[in-house]
């Protein structure tokens, strides 16, 4: 009687919600890690049903002894929640598997041990598209080290992207807009189970769902919609700290103190009120680098590297972030800047690998549809951003979400 009444109460209150999956380091001791296509290290990974091929998981663990660590798949929604797919019903062959290849770091002030994984295993292949994250944990205990999500394709649409001036006329030097087509291969789209999402560089805290506007022949459009225009945001700040003998790109000095390394970065500045000038850098990614080395997964050393932000006062719009792939794209208290009275600036220290890396300061205060770029860092037509347009799809024939086609178009 209890356990039905248990039940009856699930029922009618619903059971909890489950949490959407991010990319993160769970532990303070696990850092650098990367998961991505062999040859294409800086782009988000996406695998081709079909196309054979997988995906390398790297990452370092801050001590001397290796540990017995495992990885495992899991299959997630259209909002990166896991959906409770059986491992059967997404992959045929395994789902999980030891991290079996480990190497120890030498000639580097702070010991560490760097992992390095194929995904999924040997003889596996994907047989549902979608949104899939893998897990790697410890073995005894089974304490969760990280999470790192990918993307499998079925490529079955042909998508149009362009990036244009917005539709309404309004802010042209500060927005961007992005207008999608999808042509099926074959047979015909209904465009009641279509989720359409576009995301702006790495950015996962602004991504816009587009809405569809009419027909281009035989293709569906979805244009000329608020939800099709971002704002611009500036050229990532960028660093490079690859050789701690003599100062690099943007780093003022370094130190050795206490058997540990510091590197001073120059101080940011507000660039909201600068004219736009065009640079390359890695659009928020990260490079593992090291200049006098020859093997840098190994060789390179981690360094504690000092931002800061002069500013006269505290600002009443929000809290700065450092954001980008060195803090993994998220806005949480590992990213958020601290106000320094004594210094009269926003100041943060990170852990970071050897290496050049790229990123931007935004304002948030958990307002949505507002741009987080225009305090600190301005917004620009003319600024070059990687945006990628992901195509989904549930019918009710669909035991789960499907990823019909994945497309990139730089601005």
């Amino acid at each position: 009687m209890k356990t039905t009444l248990t039940i009856l109460l699930m029922l009618l209150l619903g059971a909890p919600a489950r949490a959407a999956v991010c990319d993160s380091a769970w532990r303070a001791d696990v850092k650098s890690v990367q998961l991505y296509r062999s040859g294409a290290e800086l782009d988000f990974p996406v695998l081709a049903m079909g196309g054979g091929g997988g995906l390398v998981l790297e990452f370092d663990v801050l001590r001397a002894e290796p540990e017995a660590l495992r990885w495992r798949l899991l299959h997630c929604d259209r909002h990166w929640v896991p959906d409770g797919l059986e491992d059967y019903e997404f992959l045929s062959g395994f789902a999980e598997g030891s991290v079996e290849e480990h190497d120890f770091s030498f000639t580097t002030r702070r010991d560490y041990v760097h992992y390095r994984a194929a995904v999924p295993g040997q003889y596996s292949e994907f047989i549902h598209s979608g949104n899939y994250v893998v897990e790697v944990s410890s073995e005894e205990g089974g304490e969760v080290l990280l999470t790192r999500r990918f993307c499998v394709s079925e490529q079955s649409l042909a998508v149009g992207a362009e990036v244009t001036r917005p539709y309404d006329g309004i802010d042209l030097e500060r927005r961007q807009e992005v207008d999608v087509t999808l042509t099926p291969r074959e047979g015909a789209l209904d465009v009641r189970w279509l989720t359409v999402v576009v995301q702006q560089n790495g950015r996962t805290d602004d991504l816009h769902e587009l809405q569809h506007s009419g027909y281009d022949g035989n293709a569906l459009a979805f244009r000329g919609r608020l939800a099709n225009v971002f704002y611009g945001g500036n050229t990532f700040r960028y660093f490079d700290c690859s050789n701690l003998g003599t100062p690099m790109y943007n780093v003022l000095r370094t130190e050795d103190y206490g058997g540990e390394l510091f590197a001073l970065l120059r101080p940011d500045e507000d660039r909201s009120r600068k004219h736009y000038l065009s640079e390359t850098t890695l659009n928020g990614g990260m490079k593992v680098n090291v200049w006098d080395r020859q093997n840098p997964r190994l060789e390179a050393d981690y360094v504690w590297v000092n931002f800061s932000l002069p500013m006269e006062r505290p600002m009443l719009e929000g809290s700065v972030y450092i954001v980008g792939a060195l803090t993994d794209w998220r806005m949480d208290e590992a990213s958020r800047m601290e106000y320094n009275p004594d210094y009269r600036a926003y100041t943060k220290r990170l852990l970071l690998k050897q290496g050049y890396y790229a990123y931007q300061l935004l304002v948030g205060n958990g307002q949505q549809g507002r741009s987080l770029t225009a305090r600190l860092e301005g917004d620009h037509r003319e600024t070059p951003n990687r945006y990628t347009v992901y195509v989904y799809q549930h019918s009710p024939a669909d035991r789960a979400d499907r990823l019909l086609a994945v497309q990139r178009v730089v601005a």
